[in-house]
């Protein structure tokens, strides 16, 4: 008798103490999530970064931040890493709408979630996407442009990396609106991959191959706007540029009445929700596909409210 109630005791406390791990381990455990971002050089991934690293102590996440260095394979290896080490999420901007989807796969396969923020990538195995729809910065960047000159004169558009998502799609948006506009023309169209110094290096060699014949600058970024803007002021010229992303030195500009206008896009946003999104799916909560965080439009007439959101 005593024997059988010592082996219903061990049982019970065995079943017990599954009970109470089990619960730790969907619910209370302490996650390990892992991020690579395309690159850490531009002031948008840091800012994502810094909503990203708030966002996780908050909810008592560990947290490592790699850097894809704009680079395919660099950022594969940063999904090796993460997959060999058994993160619990992979939360990433890809560097290739592309080539970075068998990583996706990858990762899935090892029964590691990754959501995608910020910027696209060709898979449906992504548990969620957080981001703003880049088409229509594209429209509403060029739509501004437009209009600020009268429908009509030479443009040149300063893409950023090739094969990106955003690059993609904020193209897409950006001809979608020169379709309504055969006045313009687009004199040359080069990326200077997400750089200011890239910006202004290429804006010098288009002035130098379009003398006097630029007659306005649409960027997919503020900061390659910003090295256009710096290559135009070197040689005294004035003509209406503008960008994507709001960030602080953009708003600046903007103020200054450098920069023409941005599409403000929302970095604590995109990055709090990541985290959070990651954390909800590890504890088995339901998360949606997609969440959508549009852009905003920023001119000199705007641009004092969107400073503090920079901070």
């Amino acid at each position: 008798m005593k024997k059988a109630i010592a082996i219903h005791t061990a049982l019970l406390t065995i079943f017990l103490v599954t009970i109470v791990s089990g619960n730790i381990s969907s619910a209370e455990r302490k996650f390990k999530i892992g991020i690579t971002h395309y690159g850490l050089k531009n002031e948008y991934t840091i800012l994502l970064s810094k909503a990203q690293r708030e966002t996780a102590a908050k909810f008592n996440v560990d947290l490592d931040i790699f850097d894809g260095n704009y680079d395919v394979k660099t950022q594969y290896d940063n999904f090796d890493y993460m997959i060999a080490q058994r993160y619990d999420a992979i939360i990433f901007t890809p560097v290739d709408v592309d080539a970075m989807a068998d990583a996706v796969e990858k990762a899935v396969r090892n029964g590691i979630p990754v959501i995608g923020v910020n910027t696209q990538v060709n898979s449906d195995k992504l548990t969620s996407y957080i981001g703003s729809n880049d088409i229509s910065a594209g429209e509403m960047e060029m739509t501004y442009l437009a209009k600020k000159m009268g429908g009509r004169g030479n443009i040149v558009i300063i893409e950023g990396p090739i094969g990106s998502s955003a690059q993609v799609q904020r193209r897409r948006g950006i001809h979608n609106v020169l379709a309504r506009y055969p006045k313009i023309k687009v004199l040359s169209e080069k990326t200077a991959n997400w750089s200011r110094s890239e910006g202004f290096t290429l804006m010098e060699n288009w002035l130098k191959a379009f003398p006097d014949k630029i007659q306005g600058v649409c960027g997919h970024n503020d900061e390659m706007a910003l090295g256009a803007i710096k290559a135009l002021e070197r040689r005294g010229l004035k003509v209406p540029v503008v960008g994507v992303d709001g960030i602080y030195d953009g708003l600046q500009a903007i103020k200054e009445r450098r920069l023409t206008a941005t599409c403000f896009q929302d970095a604590q946003g995109q990055g709090s929700m990541s985290v959070e999104v990651a954390v909800k799916f590890l504890k088995g909560e339901k998360v949606a596909k997609n969440y959508w965080i549009p852009f905003e439009l920023v001119t000199a007439e705007n641009v004092a409210q969107y400073f503090a959101r920079r901070k």
